[in-house]
């Protein structure tokens, strides 16, 4: 775990940091798949074993930080405001993203050039998707989130259930006060213990991420991505800009800065980089925005929450995928249409997990909900989900840090100038 003192300490030699091993597992990674690309798709398990590491982790890490978080308000009021102020913020900064996503679809136009015949669409490799993918109702939706037992919620990993059963435990802790003081100490104990043991897990980033672009490269090829180049440039360029200029306003108005921050957390950028998988850095930043000055019950809440209601990265992802099927494919859409398409994503949105591939699937069952864009237009773009999925998870990673650093500066939880000191900020 992360502490003032180790923050303190000297800096090691850059060869010795996360950061420059994991760049240069990428970089090997996409050497490797350029020369060897037969053999470099063998080297898939190293990152789907480091991914199940984490995976593995993840429930349990989200029900004792969530827990000990809302426990740690003392009270359920405090934990019902700092969570509605909350909610609040990643609802208007969802929005952002999805109305982002969209306008940049509208002046940049990439798949207006494709002119695609939908019956020439090869949908094979999207059925399994699509199936995965069932169109829900708002009730449906709702009570998905209640799982068939408690321990299911954790053999799922579906994380708005184990949120679910988080609050329930950390309310009865409330509720029993002093009665349940050894318990809540136990849950703050495993919280601990568990952060130790992805302390292990994370040296092993390099080795993940070097298994994941081998794979991608040796797979699809540096070259073989052709005119669907202009779509990810588009979706890139927009993560930037909502990073830099819709976070960096968020941050100004903090009185912080964007760019000192990611520098901050630069080491689990390019774990989620190597990666795909925001997930993999959360116990990381739990702790980084700890040792920034915010308080441990609030982040230890707001940031795990924010990993199912505030993937602002998936927004802007959804949002273009879509418009770009429609384009290719010579659909228009009225304004009435893409608002219904806004209001399907601002739900469906909430329930994609912050590891590669959700995205794919939440994007079938939007639009098989909205129903104006072809699901086996999910073909167009499945070559390419996967070199799109590093950005979305690093701006669903940078956006959960900002958005905690909102709620607690809003909860004045947070000490302003031991941050500006962290920061490097005068």
């Amino acid at each position: 775990m992360i502490t003032g003192a180790d923050s303190a300490k000297p800096k090691p030699a850059l060869y010795k940091t996360l950061y420059f091993q994991v760049i240069a597992g990428i970089i090997l990674g996409i050497a490797f798949g350029y020369v060897f690309p037969e053999r470099a798709v063998a080297m898939k398990p190293l990152a789907d074993g480091f991914i199940k590491l984490i995976k593995m982790l993840i429930p349990l890490v989200i029900f004792c930080t969530v827990t000990s978080g809302i426990a740690g308000m003392r009270n359920m009021k405090n934990a019902g405001r700092v969570g509605l102020k909350a909610l609040v913020y990643f609802e208007a900064m969802t929005t952002v993203a999805l109305l982002m996503g969209i306008f940049i679809m509208h002046v940049w136009q990439p798949g207006a050039a494709m002119h695609v015949d939908p019956a020439t669409l090869d949908v094979s490799a999207v059925t399994a998707y699509a199936g995965e993918a069932i169109p829900q109702t708002v009730p449906e939706f709702l009570l998905k989130i209640i799982p068939n037992t408690i321990s299911d919620a954790f053999d799922k990993g579906d994380m708005l259930q184990v949120l679910l059963v988080s609050v329930l435990v950390a309310g009865a802790l409330m509720s029993l006060r002093d009665r349940a003081y050894h318990i809540s100490q136990l849950v703050q104990q495993m919280s601990d213990v568990l952060f130790s043991i992805v302390s292990f897990v994370v040296r092993l980033a390099p080795l993940g991420a070097f298994g994941a672009m081998a794979f991608t490269i040796g797979k699809y090829g540096i070259g073989s991505l052709g005119a669907l180049l202009n779509l990810m440039l588009g979706f890139y360029t927009t993560c930037v800009l909502f990073i830099l200029l819709g976070l960096g306003a968020v941050m100004r108005l903090l009185g912080l800065r964007i760019l000192p921050f990611l520098g901050y957390i630069k080491d689990e950028i390019f774990i989620v980089l190597g990666t795909s998988s925001s997930e993999a850095a959360l116990p990381r930043l739990i702790d980084k925005l700890i040792v920034l000055g915010c308080s441990r019950p609030l982040v230890d809440m707001v940031v795990p929450t924010g990993y199912s209601f505030n993937l602002d990265g998936t927004s802007i992802y959804l949002t273009m995928a879509a418009l770009f099927i429609a384009q290719a494919l010579g659909i228009h859409l009225t304004a009435g249409e893409e608002l219904t398409m806004l209001g399907i994503l601002l739900l469906t949105s909430k329930g994609a997990a912050g590891v590669t591939g959700s995205g794919f699937v939440v994007l079938a069952g939007s639009l098989s909900a909205v129903g104006h864009i072809p699901v086996a237009g999910l073909a167009l773009i499945f070559g390419i989900d996967r070199f799109m999925s590093e950005a979305r998870a690093i701006t669903n990673l940078v956006g959960n840090g900002v958005g905690t650093l909102v709620v607690a500066r809003w909860e004045r939880a947070i000490d302003m100038q031991r941050a500006k000191q962290t920061l490097d900020i005068g």
